[in-house]
């Protein structure tokens, strides 16, 4: 489908308000991640308000596409985004990992509407996307299942297990994006364990493979689309994203994987996304 300049901009409008909404649901809760979240901001916005097959006031629709988040640590920016289109009040972003909320610190299946699965150990995520698309294959149904993954959780075994089940079966209505940030909680991915060349790994195992810049909307709807024409494989995108992207002191710095800001610095981070 073609995307129009006007959606374009109206997509990296809904990105902003999603950035601005994590930094202030972090320094409520004082505790969570904040380079992820802020580098994803682009893509769950062109997710949520463009690309998903879905209903927020019927979230258990049984023909809505499936977005899995796997890298589960930087659902700040899946509430906000399902905050922002709908599914819930945004003033409840404020809850995050407080006492009580139904946003936990990674997302927990039956406490939100619109989220698929509860996650948290890294590597599980693609497994239980495989899963339902198999299931979908089988049932006949033609909604897609998307899943978001981060690049460090390659070091878990079970990433391969699901990325060599998916590549055997066929999974066609599969697509997994990968959140190429190249940091985790330790430092660079290539420091603490190379990932490179991921491509080629990547397409060793019966995959499709698309590379984008994460922060081009265009690039990334074009991605989603070109996946929808492969039917004897599945597809991951690799998007290369900046960690922090949109507020310039933090972007690209490993330290701020697990770090919030303070109050001080959420007022600045803040006055820099207006």
């Amino acid at each position: 489908m073609t995307i129009t300049d006007e959606k374009i901009k109206e997509l990296e409008q809904k990105a902003a308000a999603i950035r601005k909404t994590i930094i202030e649901m972090l320094v409520a809760a004082g505790s969570g991640h904040t380079a992820g979240p802020l580098g994803m901001a682009d893509i769950f916005a062109v997710f949520y308000f463009y690309i998903l097959k879905h209903d927020p006031k019927k979230p258990a629709w049984e023909e809505r596409d499936r977005l899995l988040l796997s890298n589960g640590h930087i659902c700040p920016v899946q509430y906000a985004a399902l905050a922002h289109v709908g599914y819930f009040p945004v003033e409840e972003c404020m809850t995050l990992r407080k006492f009580g909320s139904r946003l936990q610190g990674h997302p927990e299946r039956n406490r939100l509407p619109g989220i698929e699965t509860t996650s948290g150990p890294l590597g599980c995520g693609l497994a239980q996307a495989a899963g339902y698309a198999y299931a979908a294959r089988m049932d006949k149904k033609d909604f897609r299942v998307y899943c978001v993954m981060s690049d460090g959780e390659h070091d878990e075994g079970n990433t391969w297990e699901s990325i060599m089940f998916a590549g055997n079966n066929k999974l066609q209505n599969l697509t997994a994006i990968v959140d190429r940030n190249k940091i985790q909680i330790d430092g660079t991915t290539e420091h603490v364990m190379p990932l490179e060349p991921l491509r080629e790994k990547w397409e060793s195992f019966n995959w499709n493979v698309i590379e984008v810049d994460g922060h081009n909307i265009q690039e990334f709807c074009d991605a989603v689309d070109e996946a929808k024409t492969f039917l004897d494989k599945p597809t991951v995108i690799i998007a290369h994203t900046i960690p922090g992207k949109g507020i310039k002191e933090i972007e690209g710095d490993y330290r701020w994987h697990g770090k919030v800001p303070t109050p001080e610095e959420g007022k600045r981070f803040l006055e820099e996304l207006k």
